[in-house]
């Protein structure tokens, strides 16, 4: 019950990452404030939680929506995860309408976010946690769109410097950079529905097994797990910085960890024999 008494604010709370993330939060004695554009899923999810989750219907790349949030819950614990695939257009060919609603969705939503948390924080007196969603697409190429992941590369280097101006309220801001997690976000943003969407969540789920060192799928709870602990007294020396959940994605090549790849040293054996 790392969590009793406390109180916490989850964006994109209403499905995939951020839904487990709220109920691991409830689970551990938190009371958790969830915003969201899917006013369905996000009252559902408040209606079967015994009053422990409340929804607040948020669109993170209104700014307004984003300080009600936050001014209602005032909370101890928040988590900037909303967002969504934003423009797969590479970069010759991104317009900049496209180019600034991926920025508003990942990174603008993150910095208000994280504008109108802090100071409830520091008035309260008492410290805080804020946990961003970024992605393994900000440490590496070939994990997402371009506008993607410059933005999340963005939602990196803002963790740390919004660490830096808060320490001094005890307030810590890390973020988590997930790799490849089950959620709906592929076929959302792909625009797949209904009986398809099922059909290509399964593919996903198989293909995802595949993707790592680690032979399974990402599950959003692996992503709640570590946010739980960014979030709890079990960081409480930790600041600034981000855990990479993905099942062992960024080790190195593919070659570095799956034998049936060649790599230049193994091509080479030939020559010695």
């Amino acid at each position: 019950m790392r969590f009793q008494g406390k109180r916490a604010v989850v964006t994109g709370g209403a499905s995939g990452i951020g839904k487990a993330t709220a109920l691991r939060l409830v689970g551990e004695g938190a009371e958790v404030w969830i915003g969201d554009i899917d006013e369905a899923g996000g009252r559902d999810l408040a209606e079967t939680s015994n009053g422990r989750i409340h929804f607040v219907r948020t669109d993170v790349t209104q700014a307004a929506d984003i300080e009600a949030l936050m001014t209602t819950a005032d909370a101890h614990v928040v988590f900037n995860n909303a967002g969504g695939g934003g423009s797969r257009s590479p970069i010759q060919e991104i317009s900049p309408d496209d180019w600034d609603r991926t920025q508003s969705l990942l990174l603008r939503s993150v910095a208000l976010g994280i504008r109108y948390a802090a100071p409830l924080m520091i008035a309260r007196g008492e410290g805080g946690a804020i946990v961003n969603t970024a992605s393994i697409a900000a440490l590496q190429t070939g994990a997402a769109p371009t506008a993607y992941s410059a933005a999340k590369a963005g939602v990196l280097h803002l963790t740390t410097m919004a660490a830096a101006d808060l320490a001094r309220y005890d307030i810590r801001v890390n973020a988590v950079c997930p790799g490849f997690i089950t959620t709906n976000i592929f076929t959302a943003t792909l625009g797949i529905d209904g009986e398809k969407r099922d059909m290509a969540n399964g593919a996903i789920r198989k293909m995802a097994a595949q993707a790592q060192p680690l032979q399974r799928a990402g599950r959003a709870e692996d992503i709640a797990a570590a946010v739980a602990y960014l979030a709890s007294d079990d960081a409480s020396f930790v600041t600034g910085t981000h855990i990479t959940v993905d099942g062992g994605m960024t080790i190195g090549p593919r070659h570095s960890w799956d034998p049936t790849v060649p790599s230049l040293f193994g091509a080479l054996e030939a020559f010695t024999a």
